[in-house]
């Protein structure tokens, strides 16, 4: 990326927050925009996000910006860190003010309410084609990254010359970004996972041991990997940063919300209670009956999935979740 580039991140949630941080340290203007106008003004002048990213300061090249068109008029590309459900309202929102030829990286994990839709095929449904395309996914806790920690992750586009742009644009420091073609796998690994995590948060918060922590993260990539195949994503995409790689991140570390929330539903908290001690959207909460509705119309087997929806809806308790998956039938491993 040439030297002179600036770059607009919309979404000052923690992760949004923290790759403006990081790319505030090379490049000369980062202009970070979210929803609250009050609390990017707090952000400026405390130079941190308080709430979401606390002790992770801004760089000098860093600037909260509570005006939607001043945080836009800049000439790279404009990076959107929203949750899922909100990416369709913020492209209709940005629209009338990007250039016909604006490059996007989509930094988004989840499928929209709804539709089911990936965040790229949002994308097209409310800008069309025009408009330089990547996906940003990989397993990174907002704050390590927001603290300089060694951080890796993948950059996905079918846009070649556009994915050396925007992997030039990430990978300074101890920050390594790798690139591929695989935008339907990329995404299909972002969303899938945290419904993974969910169901390993409830082994071992009902203190089922690290046999059953583990059967669950490979078998649940194996339903990520059915799925992506499903929609035409490569299965070699899913080994990587993207798959296994964010998959092991969430499942295995009290950083993850989705983990958190499986942890505390084992311990018998209602939903609600769970999502208001975790005080953050849960992203694997909303997107399990996407996922689920996805599988089905594809005709694609989730069984973990399958019996995760079923406890957020009420319809099973974890034990009996559990026990329904223990007694499934014996099958060939790649089944």
């Amino acid at each position: 990326m040439a030297a002179q580039q600036a770059m607009t991140v919309l979404g000052a949630g923690s992760f949004g927050t923290a790759l403006a941080v990081h790319l505030a340290q090379h490049l000369p203007d980062v202009r970070l925009w979210g929803r609250d106008a009050e609390a990017l003004r707090a952000m400026e002048a405390a130079r941190e996000n308080s709430e979401y990213l606390p002790g992770c300061h801004f760089p000098k090249a860093l600037h909260a910006e509570p005006d939607l068109l001043a945080a836009l008029d800049t000439d790279g590309p404009l990076l959107i860190a929203v949750p899922s459900h909100a990416l369709a309202a913020i492209l209709t929102q940005i629209a009338p003010h990007l250039g016909a030829q604006r490059g996007l990286v989509l930094a988004c994990k989840g499928l929209e309410p709804e539709t089911g839709r990936l965040p790229h095929e949002v994308v097209h449904a409310v800008l069309g084609e025009a408009h330089p395309l990547a996906v940003l996914s990989g397993p990174t806790f907002a704050r390590e990254l927001g603290l300089g920690l060694p951080t890796a992750v993948a950059i996905a586009s079918t846009d070649e010359a556009f994915a050396e742009q925007v992997v030039n644009a990430f990978h300074y420091g101890a920050f390594r970004a790798y690139w591929n073609d695989d935008v339907v796998g990329v995404e299909v690994g972002g969303a899938v996972k945290n419904v993974i995590a969910i169901a390993t948060g409830l082994t071992d918060g009902l203190g089922l041991g690290a046999n059953t922590r583990t059967a669950v993260i490979t078998r649940g990539l194996a339903e990520i990997m059915r799925l992506s195949e499903a929609l035409g994503g490569k299965r070699d995409t899913l080994m990587g940063l993207a798959g296994m790689g964010d998959l092991v991140l969430t499942c295995t570390d009290d950083q993850s919300r989705n983990r958190r929330m499986g942890k505390a539903l084992a311990a018998g908290k209602s939903l609600d209670a769970a999502q208001k001690e975790i005080r953050q959207v849960v992203e694997g909460v909303r997107v399990a009956p996407e996922v689920l509705r996805l599988a089905e119309r594809l005709g694609v087997d989730m069984p973990i999935t399958t019996q995760i929806v079923a406890i957020l809806r009420g319809d099973t308790t974890p034990h009996d979740a559990l026990r329904t998956l223990v007694t499934r039938p014996p099958r060939a491993e790649q089944e």
